[in-house]
């Protein structure tokens, strides 16, 4: 059919005119979409106000590949070295949040590094990245910085903790012998997910939309907008982190196609939470790694909420005896130090 250059043009304003409503929709969603500030969750604060910190490690660094000295704090394995494990945190908070944990492990023979990861603690700005894809970068520069004792685990509590299982799908995953997810961060639309976290975040669901669309066409330069806030009290606001850039929210998490992050995942790995997780549905964790084909062993430690999976003494055994059980048969003690 043979359309008039009347009719063309009409066609191309119309277009263009949809064009037009659509990047003004997303400009209004960028500017005026951004997250709430949710009110401050006591169960998520309160319980570290009951750790002792007297025997905290000091910071060491890393030379990341952009030349930012990144942190982390190491625990050296009591006795012959069994393995090491990384520890990677939850959102907002930085390696030391997971000093009892880490400790643990230590006492249980393995060397043991909590990370601050970049936007986080003492590495880099506070809530956001360069890329995404630099969080990867980072853990990768650790690992050829800090010859790490073998078998070698990366363990990730919460949003850690699905940044672990983004690894752990990734081409990089032969990095780490073992995985181990704690209470694990799966995706806003994965049956794990409790409404806003359980009220521990803020999301600003408009922003997010019209980034995600403006990366899709090549525009980055907005990326360091906040697309998230925390429910942290005033007090907490003075060491955590309260906001994440788009950037950083997004690569701090599994890959988007998370069923397709699960289903890359072939290194050996564990799942720790706690029965009384408040933040996200731990009884549903199971059925979302065998839904993609990976029967992926979970422990639910009785009584147990959020953050206490990281501090109770039978959560914190529970996590240890996980990494025990991945370590390879025949793995020699290895006594390698940083």
């Amino acid at each position: 059919m043979k359309v008039s250059r009347t009719g063309m043009f009409a066609i191309c304003a119309a277009a263009a005119a949809a064009v037009a409503v659509v990047l003004c929709a997303a400009l209004l969603a960028v500017a005026f979409g951004g997250p709430d500030q949710p009110p401050p969750m006591t169960s998520i604060s309160n319980p570290f106000k009951n750790v002792d910190y007297s025997d905290l490690p000091a910071i060491k660094r890393f030379a990341a590949r952009d030349g930012t000295k990144l942190a982390y704090r190491f625990y050296a394995g009591n006795g012959p070295v069994k393995g090491s494990v990384v520890l990677v945190h939850g959102s907002a908070a930085g390696g030391d949040s997971l000093h009892v944990l880490a400790k643990a492990f230590a006492a249980a023979g393995y060397t043991a590094y909590a990370l601050d990861i970049r936007g986080h603690g003492e590495s880099g700005t506070r809530g956001r990245i360069d890329y995404v894809g630099q969080l990867e970068d980072d853990l990768e520069d650790f690992c050829q910085a800090v010859k790490s004792a073998q078998p070698s685990t990366l363990a990730g509590f919460s949003a850690g903790g699905g940044f672990v299982l983004r690894f752990a799908g990734s081409p990089r995953q032969k990095l780490f012998s073992n995985y181990l997810l704690m209470s694990p961060f799966i995706s806003r639309f994965a049956p794990t997910y409790r409404p806003d976290a359980g009220g521990w975040i803020g999301v600003g669901v408009p922003r997010t939309i019209a980034i995600g669309l403006f990366n899709a066409i090549g525009v980055s330069a907005i990326n360091d907008l906040p697309t998230v806030k925390f429910a942290v009290d005033d007090a907490g606001s003075k060491f955590l982190t309260t906001q994440y850039s788009y950037a950083l929210a997004k690569n701090f998490a599994p890959q988007r196609d998370y069923k397709a992050n699960i289903r890359a995942t072939g290194q050996p790995m564990r799942l720790v939470a706690g029965q009384d997780d408040e933040v996200f549905y731990t009884d549903r964790f199971a059925e979302v790694f065998q839904a993609e084909g990976k029967d992926v062993p979970v422990t639910l430690v009785p009584g147990i909420g959020h953050i206490a999976l990281t501090l109770d003494p039978s959560a914190v055994g529970a996590a240890v005896a996980a990494v025990s059980t991945m370590r390879e048969d025949g793995a020699r003690p290895d006594s390698r130090l940083p």
